[in-house]
């Protein structure tokens, strides 16, 4: 063999090992409504990611619905079945949102309690630009609302969903789609898709 083409074998190889730029993690929400594919901020918010794959690979938010709809605001889902049983969750996730990304129109962000570290299953797509959920500091009231994502495709579903009437429903006061607004699956994107 050549010393060129011993370089070449070489530098062959070298590419082929070298690490790749991975994309960001997508998901598939199949909605009673329509498909609605997510990018997960796989960089910016690890753990938050993580969490939110562990429960879409375990199937949990199969047959869960979105309970709290307000246009121009959110739609929230992934904590509830059609009857409004609050779905068992696994321990809460550290707040990440001093990620630097910003709760606009079309991301994907965790919900949670007055307790900044208690976000679990619950999520929300911003359905407006809504900088007052962002983080400004470090106390409870300031600790923002983690985004992790943002619809890549189905925003048209998303907005079907933010159509739907609202009003009181099972042990809510309002803001519940009187319609079942039902996430009938969610699964990873295969890199090939």
């Amino acid at each position: 063999m050549t010393d060129l083409a011993r370089r070449l074998t070489l530098a062959t190889a070298l590419l082929l090992c070298a690490p790749m730029a991975l994309a960001e993690t997508q998901v598939r929400i199949e909605t009673n409504l329509g498909p609605i594919v997510v990018e997960l901020y796989d960089e910016r918010a690890p753990a938050t990611v993580d969490n939110f794959l562990g429960y879409v690979r375990d199937g949990f938010y199969d047959g869960t619905v979105f309970h709290r709809v307000i246009p121009d605001f959110v739609a929230q889902g992934g904590g509830f079945n059609a009857d409004f049983t609050r779905k068992e969750t696994r321990a809460p996730v550290k707040n990440e949102a001093g990620n630097g990304v910003g709760n606009t129109r079309g991301t994907l962000a965790m919900a949670r309690t007055s307790d900044p570290d208690s976000a679990t299953s619950q999520f929300f797509i911003n359905l407006a630009d809504n900088a007052f959920l962002d983080r400004r500091d470090d106390s409870a009231a300031g600790a923002g609302y983690t985004v992790f994502g943002e619809v890549i495709e189905g925003m048209d579903t998303v907005e079907r969903i933010a159509d739907v009437p609202t009003g009181a429903a099972g042990p809510f006061g309002k803001d519940v789609p009187l319609e079942t607004v039902r996430i009938e699956s969610a699964s990873v994107v295969a890199a090939d898709d």
